[in-house]
């Protein structure tokens, strides 16, 4: 070798070493993304929830986001007593609701909307004055409603002939399989072992269930079918109205049959396949017993639920089995992964399980044709309503997880109901569409004191279009998401009111912020809210723009950057070193103790938001203030994580990583996944998805923030972040 060549090679090698000790560096401040890929499984099953006892507080769920189906340890509805004050054991979908009888043929186009001012104009909503309720507020809140679609438990017999209660179930073992989708449960009976497996099919809205015990040759385990008639309330059942609904037997043979089920003017079909040989006994008007016969000690069958016939042939366990092992190792292979296990933050296996679990439980929960109610498809909450608000706390994760799909499933719905937006906005006096808050696949408001009020999720469908085409730059998503875009806009536009004397746009009153503790009738220009709304219009004329629609046509995006331009500013205090007033109605927002209550959203205009207009100092300071002074235990779930974001934002991710841990009430996550808020809500799914958008944005980063891997984590030494699949936020 000559000399040139020698040192050549001497100079590589140094410049090797020196890349690897970067490397070694980087990885010991944390915020290290690796190079080498994650062990996926390992990541995932790790983190599998296990249960040894009845734990009302933690059911497991089996879902394909369409559909949801929670159980006890039996791996069934065997015992639902118990739950109903904590997790009820529902079946529930998204196609499934149920219409109560409407004595009075009430509407909400009838409704006496209560007339509010609005800068010398009377604006009606749809208010409940003094939170009374009549029955037909009741009614118009109540319907539809989501329905539990039946119960599915095992009938199991001690020897003596009677029934069995949960304490005789000893060695209880269940666990979730996150990787495949399946549920086994095990426990002994009686000293007589039992194993069950309970699967969600990916593409049919069906369990398939597989038994396997002695007992079935006993003749002492059967498996039985009840379906109740609907309610807003919680458990999405009542059981006390047999004679208000049917249940019809259609389609029997040895092997199968259908239950077709009317409620009022609602219908839809159970159909339970089975193998091998079972007799089939109807136990009350809606009750019915399948018992194998004693030839083998396993059993095996699917229940298919579904709105209209189909002509799907024989559902087999072995085939749902396959199906969904596919679906689920797909999901886990494809979309984005975050470890943490090479952290020596003692935090980070809590915070890597929430992540995990929250992925399961939002892709069972939250990724279907509609968009979720804050319980989703586990149980009612709300009169079995869902909030506009919250979709995207629920969803927009999925789009920065590379899950686009699971994300677009729920858009359509703004087409669907776009109609009945451009009426209500029309109704108001405004241009373009006014989207509902609590609502129903009808996309009709719902009487409340607060709700119709809200405005604060009027920019989310541009956000959601924005997500979109990040993930699809083309002409097919600025068609797809142009009406629902640009009449989003309209009314965004319409609704800000100039005031000649200070030659600016202003927002309300009346109007809720997102935190909900302003008077409406008096509230204007909520920070968070004017923030949102410059950063809606002007990513809609963007959209214009991309699309070559020039100003003044049809969608006149020059009227929206005059608004954007011309909106009022948000306030700061008036103080050597400001902080940003919550709103410019509430001067005395450092000084009044009903301000530090419910969601600090003022956090959201620099977090959630890139911040269009916001000084990033004036934040910081904001954000100490909170941070110091907030009432925590008044906070809600998806909080934690919209601080997380502001904080990494704002270079604090000390912050960011204690926000998301924050030991707090409404902060907890239980053994199944799920984000305990207080009796009553004790599942709150925008929780979940708020922190897969917080975690995501922290490691992948933001559209003006640093160009550092994971730049959300603390560069502390003790956090290693390795990151595959994610997208950077807006």
């Amino acid at each position: 070798m000559d000399a040139s060549s020698q040192a050549s090679r001497t100079k590589a090698v140094i410049l090797i070493a020196i890349s690897l000790l970067l490397t070694a560096c980087t990885a010991a401040r944390g915020g290290q993304r690796s190079s080498t890929a994650i062990d996926r499984y390992a990541l995932v099953t790790r983190h599998n929830p296990v249960l040894h006892k009845f734990d009302i507080e933690s059911p497991l769920s089996v879902g394909n986001g369409e559909f949801a189906f929670t159980v006890d340890v039996t791996g069934l509805q065997t015992f639902p007593e118990g739950f109903e004050s904590t997790i009820p054991l529902g079946t529930l979908s998204n196609w499934g609701w149920h219409t109560a009888p409407n004595p009075d043929n009430w509407t909400i186009e009838k409704f006496k909307f209560a007339e509010f001012d609005s800068h010398g104009r009377k604006v009606g909503y749809a208010d409940i004055p003094g939170d009374k309720r009549t029955p037909e507020i009741n009614w118009l809140r109540t319907n539809p409603h989501r329905l539990h679609l039946g119960q599915i438990g095992m009938r199991l017999s001690r020897a003596d002939g009677t029934r069995a209660q949960r304490e005789d179930l000893k060695e209880i073992t269940q666990t979730l399989d996150l990787w495949n989708g399946a549920i086994t449960s095990r426990f002994v009976f009686e000293g007589t072992p039992v194993e069950v497996v309970t699967l969600c099919d990916s593409r049919l809205d069906a369990i398939a269930v597989h038994i396997n015990s002695t007992l079935i040759q006993q003749g002492r385990l059967a498996v039985e079918f009840r379906f109740p008639y609907g309610t807003g309330a919680t458990t999405a059942a009542d059981w006390t109205k047999p004679e208000a609904h049917s249940t019809e037997v259609t389609n029997m043979s040895s092997s199968s049959v259908t239950f077709r089920r009317r409620l009022d003017n609602d219908s839809y079909l159970a159909r339970v396949d089975w193998s091998g040989k079972a007799s089939f006994n109807k136990v009350a008007a809606h009750d019915f017993v399948i018992e194998p016969e004693k030839q083998s000690t396993a059993f095996e069958f699917v229940c298919a639920f579904s709105s209209r016939p189909s002509n799907e042939g024989q559902l087999r366990f072995e085939a749902i089995s396959q199906r969904t092992k596919q679906h689920w190792n797909k999901f886990w292979s494809e979309g984005g992964a975050i470890d943490l296990s090479e952290s020596t933050d003692e935090r980070w296996r809590e915070l890597e399980r929430r992540i995990v679990l929250s992925q399961y439980l939002t892709a069972i929960q939250c990724a279907g044709t509609l968009p979720p109610q804050e319980t989703a498809l586990t149980f009612n909450s709300w009169e079995g309503k869902f909030h506009l608000e919250m979709h995207w706390w629920h969803a927009a994760h999925f789009a920065l997880w590379n899950r686009i799909p699971m994300f677009e499933r729920s858009l359509d719905y703004y087409q669907r109901i776009l109609p009945k937006a451009l009426a209500t906005a029309r109704r108001q006096g405004y241009e373009g569409a006014r989207w509902p808050k609590m609502t129903s696949p009808s996309g009709d408001e719902s009487p409340s004191s607060v709700g119709p009020f809200l405005i604060w999720q009027e920019p989310h469908p541009i956000y959601y279009a924005e997500l979109c085409y990040r993930a699809h730059p083309n002409r097919q998503t600025l068609e797809k998401y142009k009406e629902v875009v640009f009449a989003t806009a309209d009314f965004m536009a319409s609704f800000a009111w100039w005031d000649e004397s200070s030659k600016r746009y202003i927002l309300g009153p009346p109007l809720n912020g997102a935190q909900e503790v302003f008077p409406k009738d008096r509230t204007i220009n909520l920070t968070y809210e004017l923030t949102y709304w410059r950063w809606g219009l002007e990513a809609a004329q963007t959209w214009a723009k991309r699309m070559g629609i020039p100003p003044g046509s049809r969608w006149p995006g020059s009227r929206w950057n005059d608004v954007a331009a011309k909106l009022s500013r948000p306030l700061l205090t008036n103080e050597q070193s400001p902080k940003y007033l919550f709103a410019e109605s509430a001067p005395d927002t450092y000084t009044n103790s009903r301000w530090k209550n419910d969601h600090p959203a003022v956090l959201m205009a620099y977090g959630m938001l890139p911040g269009p207009g916001i000084d990033r100092e004036a934040m910081s300071r904001t954000f100490d203030w909170i941070w110091a002074n907030w009432n925590w235990p008044d906070t809600w779930g998806w909080d934690y994580p919209m601080v997380a974001m502001s904080a990494a934002r704002l270079g604090k991710p000390e912050r960011a990583i204690d926000a998301l841990l924050l030991d707090t009430p409404k902060n907890q996550y239980r053994v199944n996944g799920h984000n305990h808020q207080r009796p009553g809500l004790t599942i709150y799914l925008p929780g979940n998805g708020g922190l897969l958008a917080a975690v995501a944005m922290m490691a992948a980063g933001w559209d003006d923030g640093p160009r550092a891997s994971a730049p959300g984590f603390p560069q502390n030494g003790r956090w290693t972040v390795r990151f595959e699949k994610l997208n950077r936020m807006p």
